[in-house]
């Protein structure tokens, strides 16, 4: 282990009645349970010391953004769609030169925008209005009821039509764009198709309801048809116009699947009369972007110097997507006319490991507070082998302050995901590290509690009897003193391993590989956690797609009886997988959580 990673680790001084990492402290009553979600509630650092400006934001994987001044306040806010159906709104709070992005909220006024939306002023009325896509494939109407200082979006219609009253369709794969490309005063409509070429809608002004209404032109914009570097015909696809060069006419940016970067396509006429009838270009041309494709750019002036630069997100095509699971948002800043400079491919500097973060916290170096860990599914630039890094509490037990200090050496496997707790009794923690297949792997630790030395015992520990993505987690759910196992896995089932072992040599016997008859969906990810403060454990699993639900204890410290009392009412991450612990020293539980992003969500206990 490099670094002070040499010295970790430590005891839990009893044998905790919480599971493993969730030891410290026990959630209030259900009924004065309230989570909040906090981005930037306190300090965690790079190997550097440099503080992450978004820390808790949950990391990005598919950032699709776009940019206006939604308030009217002078400086440009940022969106951000990450999810299916979701925007991220980031206000800017700083200057229009120097923004400083503060997050508000995950679900942009409750927005359903499916895999894409755009923001424009359709209706002529100064104020920024939003298309989006309609499941599948057709195109939402959101017009903005507000004003330009407090915008308020209301659906209008869930299917524009053409001037025929035929739907239009819109791959939802394709991320369309607007822009009145020939100067006439009407916004025109283009939409990107599986053949590469271009369908171009013209506005014909707004029906009686005040809806957009466009007419078809041609399915053969400008002849452009993209052939990727795979000498096949594109499938997903997103564009950009702007005018990039300052000519006064509207050039394109295109994304796509089979392209390793942006394509930038000059408009070699004018803002009258348009012609983009040149050969792609790679973007910049100077030194062009190299990325794992499928690219979402947007042209805007981020610095407000006065010429266009280049926002884009990463969606990930053909070339390898896990290289772009961390560096994914990219800032191309325009110094001189047509010049742009690389200035960085984290836009939002927030923690993100890759992805699907796995999140677990323990007092590693005896220091009395909670350090944290992150596992991801592969590491970035190590296609070989997951991550476990290592981010040290140099705060206390009430005012968390945390650094990363590098990653832990211990299997050249996927989907590691550790369950701590001293397993043979000699007051330091040891770990169970669950792999991407069905096999959990054994360290002991034989070093100190703060200076741990982890020796691998048996890289199969334990073998499920079926599945894969193996998640344990530690706790004594029989009241015997010593810890027992659950694990997760694929499928959603929870295997159950009663320890008929001794706090000093355990002995893990699976008594059920369908606990309970419980089945979260895909991917569970069990952690045991005494929610209600009754003194036994309890169960929270996250899921893939079904969020937290909670399996009370209605049993006893010695004889559990699980229920299904139904989801926590929480927003959750696609591949939530939970953590509970008092990270404020408060006496009650916070909520942390991993996901497919690769990042850290946190809900504060009040």
């Amino acid at each position: 282990m490099p670094g002070r990673l040499s010295r970790l680790l430590s005891l839990f001084a009893v044998l905790p009645v919480l599971a493993g990492c969730a030891s410290s402290g026990n959630l209030v009553s259900e009924s004065s349970r309230q989570y909040v979600r906090e981005i930037e509630s306190f300090v965690i650092e790079d190997e550097s010391g440099l503080p992450y400006d978004l820390p808790l934001l949950g990391g990005l994987n598919v950032p699709r953004p776009q940019m206006h001044d939604i308030d009217a306040d002078g400086d440009i806010d940022l969106f951000v769609q990450e999810e299916t159906g979701s925007v991220i709104f980031l206000e800017n709070t700083g200057t229009a030169s120097e923004p400083r992005y503060v997050w508000r909220t995950d679900r942009y006024q409750d927005l359903d925008v499916g895999e894409w939306y755009r923001m424009l002023d359709l209706d002529g009325d100064g104020d920024i209005d939003m298309l989006a896509e309609e499941r599948f494939s057709h195109i939402r109407y959101f017009r903005n009821e507000g004003t330009v200082e407090k915008a308020k979006f209301v659906l209008v219609v869930d299917t524009l039509r053409d001037a025929n009253g035929v739907p239009i369709f819109a791959d939802r794969q394709n991320i369309p764009n607007l822009t009145d490309i020939d100067c006439d005063g009407l916004v025109d409509l283009f939409i990107g198709r599986i053949t590469g070429t271009i369908t171009r809608y013209e506005s014909i002004g707004m029906d009686a309801n005040n809806v957009p209404q466009f007419k078809f032109v041609t399915d053969n914009f400008e002849d452009i048809e993209i052939i990727g570097e795979l000498q096949t015909r594109h499938g997903a696809n997103t564009m950009e116009f702007g005018d990039l060069d300052g000519d006064g006419d509207d050039d394109l940016l295109w994304g796509d699947f089979f392209e390793p970067g942006l394509l930038f396509i000059r408009n070699l006429g004018s803002c009258g009369l348009p012609s983009m009838r040149g050969e792609p270009e790679p973007f910049p041309g100077r030194n062009p972007v190299e990325t794992s494709g499928y690219n979402a750019p947007i042209m805007v002036d981020v610095d407000m110097d006065g010429d266009l630069d280049v926002l884009f997100g990463v969606l990930g095509g053909a070339f390898n997507a896990n290289f772009t699971t961390s560096d994914n948002f990219y800032y191309l800043e325009q110094t001189d006319k047509n010049v742009f400079e690389h200035r960085t491919s984290r836009y939002l500097r927030t923690v993100d490991v890759g992805s699907e973060s796995v999140v677990k916290f323990a007092d590693f170096d005896a220091d009395g507070d909670q350090d944290l860990l992150i596992a991801n599914k592969i590491a970035p630039a190590d296609h070989n082998v997951s991550t476990v890094y290592y981010f040290e509490n140099i705060g206390s037990a009430s005012a968390p302050h945390f650094r990363a200090m590098g990653t832990m050496d211990l299997l050249a496997t996927y989907h590691q995901n550790p369950a701590i707790a001293d397993l043979d009794a000699d007051g330091d923690l040891d770990m169970l590290i669950g792999k991407w297949n069905r096999e959990i792997a054994y360290f002991r630790n034989e070093g100190t509690a703060s200076n741990p030395n982890f020796i691998l015992v048996d890289p199969v520990y334990i073998s499920l009897t079926r599945g894969s993505n193996s998640a344990p987690t530690l706790g004594d759910i029989d009241g015997d003193g010593d810890y027992d196992l659950f694990v997760g896995e694929a499928s959603g089932t929870i295997n159950y391993y009663r320890n008929d072992g001794t706090p000093e040599e355990p002995n893990f016997v699976l008594v059920s590989d369908e606990f309970d008859g419980i089945d979260i969906g895909r991917r569970s990810y069990p952690t045991l956690v005494d929610i209600d403060d009754d003194g036994d454990l309890d169960l929270v699993i996250g899921s893939e797609l079904e969020g937290l639900r909670l399996f009370r204890n209605n049993g006893s410290r010695t004889e559990a009886m699980f229920e299904d009392d139904g989801i926590i009412d929480v927003h959750v991450p696609v591949l939530a997988t939970p953590e509970f612990v008092d990270i404020d020293g408060d006496g009650d539980l916070d909520l942390f959580m991993g996901g497919v992003s690769g990042g850290i969500i946190f809900y504060r206990n009040r």
